[in-house]
């Protein structure tokens, strides 16, 4: 079973709509759907945005139904000039860019107990799930998350000097985080809204449905070639 993690509903409709003989279950206050596309199976989610909401996703998910992947798809902001919107990103690896201990001596990012700062996505899994773009311009990143919508450019600087990464987000950390410890693949497949700054507020409501979209014809191409 591959199971599918997206923030907002509008990230997850075109998946939902392309499934069969769906059921739904509400677990935690999350509404999980099973079904099938192609005959493989699949259980899908609209976590929430943020990283709370979609860490628990994420648990919820991996402890009822035990997928072999999970994937979280969407769309996210570009922190570099070389990312475009509606270009196309498949995870190397995640950041928390909110995660600070660093009064303590810890580095920027580094989660306590775990005693790591980057999360790093399955080869496989995203090796497979990048050939899935087809011709659409994609590259591999290393995606940064925080509980914050990104649109400044003071921001922007601190988290590319700090972590190397070109997007930003809300959830993909913190997924990766859950499917770290519970040692279950993930990958992430975001496709860029809006360039993390003082336009965002205006950009990201009018791509956010043709970024989705395109992430999601790729995890469903994902489904039909790779999927259990």
């Amino acid at each position: 079973m591959t199971g599918i993690i997206a923030a907002m509903n509008v990230e997850l409709e075109l998946i939902k709509s392309k499934l069969g003989n769906v059921t739904e279950e509400n677990a935690g206050g999350i509404v999980f759907y099973t079904g099938e596309y192609e005959n493989k199976s699949v259980v899908c989610a609209v976590s929430g945005m943020g990283k709370v909401s979609a860490a628990m996703c994420a648990a919820i998910m991996i402890i009822k139904y035990a997928p072999s992947v999970v994937i979280n798809t969407g769309v996210a902001g570009a922190l570099t000039k070389d990312l475009k919107q509606l270009d196309c990103t498949v995870a190397e690896k995640c950041v928390q860019h909110d995660m600070d201990t660093s009064p303590l001596g810890d580095p920027v990012g580094f989660v306590s107990g775990i005693n790591r700062i980057f999360f790093e996505a399955d080869k496989t899994v995203s090796d497979n799930l990048i050939k899935c773009y087809g011709k659409t311009k994609t590259k591999y990143c290393t995606i940064a998350s925080g509980d914050v919508f990104v649109d400044d450019p003071d921001t922007k600087k601190r988290i590319t000097d700090l972590f190397g990464a070109s997007v930003c987000d809300m959830e993909s950390a913190a997924i990766a985080q859950v499917c770290f410890t519970a040692n279950t693949p993930f990958a992430i497949s975001r496709a860029i809204s809006d360039g993390a700054d003082e336009s965002s507020a205006l950009d990201f409501p009018a791509l956010r449905k043709k970024a989705a979209d395109i992430s999601s014809r790729a995890v469903l191409k994902y489904i039909k070639d790779y999927g259990d």
